[in-house]
């Protein structure tokens, strides 16, 4: 039987990658996605036509009561959340919406509906925010530094207390950064790429930057999903705390990326302290122990990789005047 997976999100980076890995196993894919939404259905690129859209208000229980009885899914992966961190600040409210609401209402379907389902919750490294310790594990105390942190730890706990109250297979990935050449120009490692590649070619010469002694623990995206995935395939649910469990400075992504080009970053950056985020981080990085043991995971694609193809891909978007777009031979790192 072909199983059928719903995946909230699926216009964003992550929902790309789990898209092309699911399909890879044989599922049926299905976007649920708000009506305000739709124009964003271009990203998937080459996916368009592989997966099925079920439009759908993510604030409507109804709506998504209904959707949930209609498709009867077989696993759900809800990466539903705003993309860009420092955005929460702008609409808290609306961040906790969208990210604790949206959980609930998938979660309290499942439920009522009678199914089997097997549900991912898109949990976040920053939850754990201001640490004691590093790295961290699953038993890391959180104290997050931002509403978008705040409203994943709410989603999180609603998701066990699901699990442990009504029995339900709900499991969360608490993932650290992950990057790949569909990241938004708003992040900072594709800030940094599309700027190496600019600058290479000529179309700019200098890239401001905030702090570069903030560090990240970065991976790849591609690898991340396949995580989500095998946290669905394994007899019990649980957390797990998913990373490289290497820290690298802004520093460091900004030296790598220009060496990628064959440039000195120190000739082309000026720091610009408006840049400066009060709630940045320094220490988070994964103990991805668990995962490894459990779930058979370790990420495969190095940071230096990492970097090559997403400079590498926005050369040749620059190149071919088609910045925005995407295709899967540039987005599936080999």
């Amino acid at each position: 039987m072909t199983k059928t997976a719903l995946i909230t999100g699926i216009t964003g980076q992550d929902g790309y990658y789990l898209s092309h890995l699911l399909l890879k196993h044989g599922y049926r894919v299905v976007g649920l996605v708000s009506p305000h939404r739709q124009t964003n259905l271009a990203k998937l690129g080459d996916l368009a036509n592989k997966v099925e859209i079920y439009t759908v208000d993510l604030r409507d229980s109804t709506a998504i009561l209904n959707a949930v009885e209609q498709l009867r899914p077989q696993e759900i992966y809800n990466l539903a959340a705003p993309s860009f961190v420092p955005d929460s600040w702008k609409d808290p409210l609306g961040t906790l919406d969208l990210i604790t609401g949206t959980a609930t209402r998938l979660l309290d379907a499942v439920r009522q509906v009678g199914l089997s389902t097997r549900f991912y919750q898109a949990s976040s490294s920053e939850m754990f925010g201001d640490v004691f310790c590093s790295p961290q594990d699953e038993e890391t105390p959180c104290r997050p530094k931002n509403p978008y942190a705040a409203a994943k730890l709410h989603a999180h706990w609603t998701m066990v207390h699901h699990r442990q109250r009504y029995g339900l297979f709900a499991c969360s990935g608490i993932l650290y950064n992950h990057e790949s050449p569909l990241r938004p120009q708003q992040f900072v490692t594709r800030k940094v790429s599309l700027a190496a590649a600019s600058i290479k070619l000529g179309l700019a010469d200098k890239l401001e930057m905030g702090s570069l002694d903030a560090k990240r623990d970065w991976g790849f995206a591609g690898d991340y999903v396949k995580a989500m995935w095998l946290m669905l395939q394994v007899d019990e649910p649980e957390e797990y705390v998913i990373g490289t469990g290497k820290l690298h400075s802004v520093r460091e992504l900004v030296s790598i990326a220009f060496e990628c080009v064959g440039l000195n970053w120190q000739n082309h950056v000026v720091i610009n302290p408006n840049l400066l985020r009060t709630d940045e981080h320094f220490q988070l990085v994964a103990n991805p122990t668990k995962a490894k043991k459990n779930l058979g995971w370790e990420g495969q694609i190095s940071f230096e990789k990492l970097l090559e193809q997403m400079v590498q891909t926005d050369i040749e978007r620059l190149q071919n005047g088609k910045i925005a777009e995407v295709s899967s031979k540039q987005l599936l790192v080999e």
